[in-house]
């Protein structure tokens, strides 16, 4: 899996084929020296098949075709939170995560989680200022995201289908995973309170994790799933959902890590 697009890698294996060195191939196609080098260890020295191949995998939903549960529920926490949908050519539809280039370890994990979810794709990531927007295309992601439609989704009714709440059911750590790690945060917050038997004001320092999103709908799908997982929460905003009490912050990060 690449970050660059495939269309990059072909070009510049082909340029290193027609003998054009590997800083001036590196220049061409805006990448470093060392990612042609490794390119080219891969697919030259190596060996390795080069090119997309497309693989057609079955639909879970209309085909019969097996699903990683986890994985999708992670992936539904994730379009739910900075995911779209978009129509590309030939009925396939290109699901999109936006992420924070600051996070390289999620990042490489949705790559993952894709391929999880449909054995067998290529998806891609491509970085934008300041963000990694990872791809993949197929004809049966509203098969698996029903919640799809026009509009933003805090302008529309986002509800879970009764086989998607059975998989968030069974993998609820996995989709608050990608709830939190998408639209959430690991924060560290203060505040001063009073000794009462000294009168002295000491500065109480706390870690918590919060949750924004404007679709009430997805607000009231991270609630619920923290209630399944017996995490306290509360709602510290119109926004926003907020897991301060320090049982429910450190159950919260056995669940799902911390995001690097």
């Amino acid at each position: 899996m690449h970050v660059r697009p495939w269309s990059t890698v072909e070009s510049a294996l082909r340029a290193s084929d027609e003998g054009v060195p590997d800083a001036e191939n590196a220049r061409r196609h805006g990448v470093a020296v060392k990612t042609v080098r490794r390119w080219r260890r891969d697919y030259q020295r190596r060996g390795l098949t080069r090119g997309q191949t497309h693989t057609t995998s079955a639909c879970p939903r209309c085909a019969a075709g097996n699903l990683d549960g986890a994985a999708y529920a992670e992936l539904l926490g994730w379009y739910l939170g900075d995911g779209h949908l978009a129509d590309a050519r030939r009925d396939v539809l290109v699901l999109s995560i936006v992420n924070d280039r600051r996070y390289p370890e999620a990042n490489e994990r949705l790559l993952v989680l894709m391929c999880a979810v449909k054995p067998g794709g290529r998806p891609h990531a491509r970085e934008r200022p300041g963000v990694v927007v990872t791809s993949m295309g197929w004809k049966h992601w509203t098969c698996l995201l029903p919640q799809h439609g026009p509009g933003r989704k805090h302008e529309r009714r986002i509800e879970l289908e009764p086989w998607q709440r059975t998989l968030v059911e069974e993998h609820v750590g996995a989709f608050l995973r990608g709830l939190f790690h998408s639209d959430g945060a690991r924060v560290r917050n203060w505040a001063r309170r009073r000794v009462p038997a000294t009168g002295e004001v000491r500065r109480h320092d706390y870690p918590r994790w919060q949750f924004s999103n404007r679709s009430e709908d997805i607000l009231g799908l991270c609630g619920g799933a923290l209630d399944l997982a017996e995490v306290a929460w509360r709602r510290s905003s119109r926004t926003q959902i907020s897991v301060s009490r320090r049982a429910a912050v450190a159950r919260l990060d056995t669940l799902i890590g911390e995001k690097r």
